[in-house]
């Protein structure tokens, strides 16, 4: 496995070779045929049979930023991967790869001559979805029960429900992911983007959903998605567990 010393140093130089931001990228078109096009490495990636142990060996390169327990940061700066659909994480790693999702930050890390091919993406998404999630993730300033708690409850019931599901779950079949355990300020970056057409693998009908939205809605529905529980037996035991894979 690779020292902690040269995950450092490819870090540095992925955002050395980036040299911007994603904020940096001007405002696109959301086109349905950026949404999800399918073939390619999603397609072939989707059809092949992972293997677990190749998966912790790729993973080594993405625990630089998203850490050995796949849980990101509180402050959004990298989204909790752990026990995200299969589907969507190979659609979003596929999207990268091909320049269908702007992320110059991730970009250098997930070429093929970083992490392999086709059968890396599909044994390194095996892994990170059987990984428990953080019980205690980055969530919004209004608890349950508070008056704008109740308004982002209803703003999620009267927009997001359909797709993501009362239960944050989204739908494997349909790549919709998974909201329930993810960092309340990810999701409101990601939210801004769809809404204003920044980022470019959206899907339209989301888009649709979502563009009257103030930002005061926003910030509301997404407080109370960064609320709503994940199933017991899919999180860790505490929010100081390690990943034994990686001691």
């Amino acid at each position: 496995m690779k020292s902690p010393h040269l995950k450092i140093s490819l870090l540095a130089a992925a955002l050395a070779l980036a040299g911007m931001t994603a904020s940096g990228f001007a405002a696109q078109e959301i086109a349905t045929e950026t949404w999800n096009p399918g073939g390619g490495e999603q397609d072939e990636a989707l059809h092949l049979t992972p293997d677990l142990a190749n998966g912790i060996d790729v993973y080594e390169v993405c625990s630089a930023c998203h850490l050995p327990e796949g849980w990101g940061l509180p402050d959004g700066t990298f989204p909790q991967l752990a026990g995200q659909h299969r589907g969507v994480l190979i659609k979003q790693l596929a999207d990268i790869r091909a320049l269908n999702r702007d992320n110059p930050t991730m970009y250098p890390f997930a070429l093929p001559e970083s992490i392999g091919d086709a059968q890396a993406i599909a044994d390194v998404v095996a892994y990170i979805e059987k990984l428990p999630m953080n019980p205690e993730p980055g969530r919004g300033p209004w608890e349950p029960g508070t008056p704008d708690f109740e308004k982002g409850k209803q703003l999620y019931a009267d927009n997001c429900v359909k797709c993501h599901s009362e239960t944050g779950m989204g739908d494997v079949e349909k790549f919709y992911p998974r909201l329930n355990g993810q960092h309340y300020n990810y999701m409101l970056r990601q939210f801004e983007w769809i809404r204003d057409g920044r980022r470019r693998n959206s899907n339209p009908e989301m888009v649709k959903q979502i563009t009257n939205f103030s930002d005061d809605d926003m910030k509301h529905v997404i407080n109370y998605t960064s609320w709503i529980p994940v199933p017991k037996e899919q999180l860790a035991p505490s929010k100081d567990w390690q990943n034994p894979d990686f001691k």
